[in-house]
């Protein structure tokens, strides 16, 4: 007969983990090893760690994760959504967006020591339906990204395609119009507004936790609808406040940051004049995201860069390119240029915090 220790241990580990997703309620079972589960009732993604309770009722543990051996992980508290969308197939596609994704990726997990299972990636690439990137999946992705976050989380969203903009109707925006975000299929189901990104990520943000967007797109300049904008000319904060009064869009107590390409009213540009040395300048196999890489090569290059610093040499290196467009000969390739790089990136902040702070995700 077994002893009761056997039957104990026997019972630990052949019983069944379930869990109730946060959204829909619906009970999910998980796997051993899972880091996050897939509720495809609701199409949403939990992490494991931050699931609220078992069917049992039960709290599920959040600072740690037990795995099969009886050791201890630590709670992740870094995570990373990571969103390219190309258009395949349609006249505005974009040549350098997955290039984008795949240096971010890298960028997070080896400067930053993003863990991989904590980074979630929708592009047209991804083997799975619901890691295309669809308004849907989106959203979705965006819930996942803040969901059960906690004092001293890590949060960063970064996104390469296509803005736009569209007439603001509540009154909220000082040059009359809402910026968006162009997902895969947003001739069909519409383009993902500011304000709705400003309620899915900032706005359930708590004390203690920072969110970082990184969004290389048109018209990006106040994407997350932050209170405060950097001014880099001046050297200041300034608040962008709601020609209708309305108290100003904010938090709950964590602080939310955002470079982008350009100003609201500026166009931003997928380019090959970065590609790297020896190759072919115009080689549409090296196109990236201009912000992108001038971002990347701020911090690679610099190892206690500040935001400000940041935002200057993206700035700078943006305007450089400009003067070295317009020394082109062809006609053709000094409008190229002139067109594609007129662009500004913007420092956005729901605090007007040290923009003299290093710069750390």
């Amino acid at each position: 007969m077994a002893s009761m220790s056997e039957n104990f241990l026997k019972k630990r580990t052949t019983t069944k983990r379930v869990i109730q997703c946060s959204k829909c309620s619906s009970n999910i079972e998980v796997p051993p090893t899972a880091q996050t589960i897939h509720c495809r009732q609701c199409n949403t993604y939990i992490l494991v760690s931050i699931a609220s309770r078992s069917i049992s009722g039960n709290p599920l543990v959040m600072s740690k994760q037990v795995t099969n051996s009886g050791a201890t992980q630590p709670r992740l508290n870094k995570r990373a959504l990571l969103c390219g969308v190309s258009y395949r197939g349609l006249k505005y596609r974009l040549r350098g967006t997955i290039n984008d994704v795949n240096r971010m990726q890298q960028f997070l997990t080896k400067r930053f020591n993003f863990p991989k299972q904590s980074i979630r990636i929708l592009t047209e690439d991804q083997p799975k339906e619901e890691d295309t990137p669809t308004r849907k999946n989106i959203e979705n992705a965006l819930r996942w990204l803040v969901e059960g976050c906690q004092s001293g989380d890590s949060l960063v969203f970064y996104f390469s395609g296509h803005g736009l903009r569209q007439p603001d109707f509540n009154g909220d925006e000082n040059d009359g119009y809402d910026e968006t975000l162009c997902p895969v299929d947003f001739s069909k189901e519409g383009m993902i507004l500011d304000n709705d990104i400003n309620s899915i990520i900032v706005k359930p943000l708590p004390a203690g936790v920072k969110l970082h967007a990184i969004i290389d797109a048109c018209h990006s300049g106040t994407i997350l609808d932050l209170h405060y904008i950097y001014k880099i000319k001046s050297n200041k904060w300034e608040e962008d406040v709601a020609p209708s009064g309305r108290p100003p869009k904010g938090t709950s107590g964590g602080l939310a940051i955002c470079f982008s390409a350009c100003a609201d009213s500026q166009r931003a540009v997928d380019t090959s004049i970065f590609s790297e040395k020896g190759k072919h300048i115009f080689a549409r196999k090296d196109m990236y995201g201009a912000m992108t890489t001038l971002f990347i090569r701020a911090v690679e290059s610099h190892s206690n860069i500040t935001y400000v610093g940041i935002l200057e040499f993206m700035n700078e290196e943006c305007e450089a390119m400009n003067i070295r467009g317009r020394c082109f000969n062809r006609p053709s390739l000094r409008r190229m240029f002139n067109r594609g790089l007129l662009q500004e990136p913007q420092l956005s902040s729901s605090k007007d915090f040290d923009v003299d702070e290093k710069f750390e995700l």
